[in-house]
């Protein structure tokens, strides 16, 4: 079985809908960790101040086909026209991996066989 780790980088206001999104597909533990970007271009600013909004930071260890349909599914969350992207999403692959939980394993092989 391959792995791969998949990190959504949304805003804070749409990380329960993606973390919903996820669960529903069939992932199993997810961290989230708040984060701040610095965008390419000048945000409003508000008596001088710039403020750039808060972003949540998903990470989620999945079994390598059930990760690229969570990515799909969070991707049509963050992009819902096709020029006006709210977020990131991507994937990459995981070689060593200690530590996961048996049932969660256990759902992951179970997702496979469901999709052969």
């Amino acid at each position: 079985m391959k792995f791969s780790v998949l990190v959504a980088i949304v805003p804070e206001d749409q990380e329960q809908e993606c973390i919903d999104s996820a669960r529903d597909l069939g992932a199993g533990g997810i961290t989230v960790m708040t984060g701040r970007g610095i965008s390419n271009t000048a945000k409003k600013t508000f008596f001088g101040l710039t403020y750039d909004g808060s972003q949540s930071v998903l990470l989620m260890v999945l079994e390598k086909s059930l990760s690229l349909q969570i990515l799909k599914a969070i991707q049509q969350q963050l992009m819902p026209q096709e020029n006006d992207s709210q977020g990131l999403v991507f994937t990459f692959p995981l070689e060593h991996l200690g530590g996961i939980d048996v049932s969660q394993f256990h759902k992951f092989e179970q997702h496979l066989k469901e999709n052969i």
